[in-house]
Formats: structure tokens, sequence, C-alpha cells
């Protein structure tokens, strides 16, 4: 039987009120997958209004390009998935044996919001099944509560830092910044230098620091489902 992972990728395309668009970072979704479907996992793709999620424009930038997003632009199979991700409310976790949440902007507004999203990941985690998220998608994790207790608090973590947010320019414009809201809820957060590879595993929680612990969090996430 193959392994079976859900990708759950945001529906939200405004960066805040700057007139700008946000949406999912392609580097974070196109290396995961790869690195998981090339040894024989499957990968269904999910997102809160289903249909085509909207790419966040600066992933698609020639300078954010990566032999994976550029394998993803070619690879009919994935934009066929892309084109028709399934309705997030219609996803049940007893169908998959992980679940990964790609960053980008996008899911600070709808996912961390989104309580069919923090019932999904509770699932997942309570029947003992890894849950992964890279650089913003940590910022999911902001309501998820196990037993009435943040699933962070006590929980070694990472995710994208305020330095690398500032560097962004926009930590005036999200709606909060991951490293503090992870460190609010009792995470044990840590960190190693801006824009370099790291991931954290704790049981069966995964999280990556920003778009170049893509591939990272994908390996570690792969060794547990194995």
């Amino acid at each position: 039987m193959n392994k079976k992972v859900l990708f759950v990728l945001t529906s939200h395309d405004e960066l805040g009120n700057t007139g700008l668009k946000t949406g999912f970072w392609t580097e974070e979704l196109a290396a995961p997958y790869y690195a998981l479907s090339d040894q024989g996992i499957e990968i269904a793709l999910a997102s809160p209004k289903g249909g085509l999620p909207p790419i966040d424009p600066k992933s698609e930038d020639p300078s954010s390009q990566t032999d994976a997003t550029r394998r993803m632009d070619s690879d009919p199979v994935l934009q066929q998935k892309l084109r028709n991700t399934l309705l997030l409310s219609e996803v049940k976790s007893e169908d998959y044996d992980a679940v990964f949440y790609p960053g980008g902007h996008g899911p600070l507004w709808d996912l961390a919001e989104d309580k069919t999203s923090q019932e999904l990941i509770t699932d997942f985690y309570t029947h003992n099944k890894p849950v992964a998220f890279v650089c913003h998608a940590p910022g999911v994790l902001k309501d998820v509560k196990i037993n009435g207790e943040y699933l962070v608090k006590g929980k070694n973590v990472t995710g994208f830092t305020n330095t690398e947010e500032d560097a962004v320019q926009l930590t005036d414009i999200v709606p909060f910044l991951v490293e503090d809201m992870l460190k609010k809820n009792g995470g044990i957060y840590s960190k190693i230098e801006d824009w370099s590879p790291y991931a954290v595993v704790d049981g069966r929680l995964i999280t990556g620091q920003n778009p170049a612990s893509s591939e990272k969090v994908a390996m570690e996430l792969l060794k547990l489902i194995g």
C-alpha cells in the first residue's frame, strides 16, 4: 500500500490592505512534493475554497526559481492537481498517513483562522500521524489545541523568523508574526541564520524555518512515515 500525504494550501490572495497579492510559495509546494512523490508517496492537494489556489507572485520571480519549481511548471500531473485542489471541508484525516502545510503569507490570513483546518490537524495528531509545516505555515497552529492546551506548548518548533519577516518588509502587514506566536503559545522556539535550511522534529510535529527548509521538512516527514 502506497503511503498517502495530504498537502493543504491557502486560498487567500490579498496581502493585507496593501493592494498586493499573496498566496502559497511555489518552492514550498514543489520541493516537498517531489521529495515525497519520487519515493512513491501519493499526494493529494486541498485548500479551503478548492480549485486553483493563489500563488504568491514573488515566488514566481526568476530569483526564486529552483529545479523543483521549474519541474512543477512543466508537470501536467501536478498542474492538474493544482487546478483541482480538494475542498478542505470534504477531506478526512483517516484517508491519509500525514499532512503537510506549505507556507507563503496566505495561510496567516485564512488557514490560521480556519476551524476545519484546526480540527484536521488535531485529528491527524491525535491519531499518531505526522503533521508538518514550513516557513509561514507553522502560523496555522495558532489556535490548534489538544485537550485544551496549545499543540505547540512545550514542543520544539521553528518557523519564519521576525528578522526574515523584517527583511521582506511585511512585519506591519501580516496579522501576526510566526515567531512571536509560537513563543506566546508556549513553543520552545529555535532558529538558525536567516534563510538557511532548518527543520525541527518533536515527536510527530515537524516545522521548518523558511522556504529553504521545505525539502528538509519533507525528508523528516518521509522518515516518520517510512
